[in-house]
């Protein structure tokens, strides 16, 4: 199976997870053959994503941009440094585990997952994202309490 996990990193923050760690979080979250680049930004660059893809005038965590599911999986999985840094410490977890989710969130958006507008979807990915966090990864459940 080929999988290819490519690696921009537009910003460098002390905590910032090394290539090799972002590489295999996002193969754990790959299902078969993939082509995916995770970018890791800053606020100004995941703010004008944001307002220009999704017309949200914030920064947020993660934006998935999938092009194509089959017969490969081709997408840019554009992560927020910053954004990732304050929700660890607000939701109180390691930043190295928020970090492994989200990376496995938006790995499972470009697999056509969609939380957002099916219900069904969002119960199959969340249980999908626990079972590779826990099981796959060796990490604490992103949705424990």
């Amino acid at each position: 199976m080929n999988q290819k996990i490519n690696i921009q990193a537009a910003v460098k923050r002390k905590n910032t997870p090394k290539a090799a760690e972002l590489r295999a979080w996002a193969l754990a979250a790959c299902q078969g053959p993939c082509d995916i680049t995770l970018r890791i930004v800053g606020e100004a660059e995941a703010r004008a994503m944001n307002q220009q893809f999704r017309g949200k005038d914030y920064a947020t965590n993660v934006l998935t941009f999938d092009y194509m599911q089959a017969p490969v999986v081709m997408a840019d999985v554009v992560i927020c440094a910053e954004v990732v840094a304050r929700e660890a410490v607000a939701l109180n977890k390691p930043e190295a585990e928020h970090w492994a989710h989200l990376v496995v969130h938006g790995c499972l958006h470009a697999q056509g997952y969609d939380h957002e507008t099916n219900a069904r979807d969002a119960f199959k990915m969340e249980a999908l994202e626990s079972w590779l966090m826990v099981g796959v990864l060796g990490l604490q459940d992103p949705y424990a309490a």
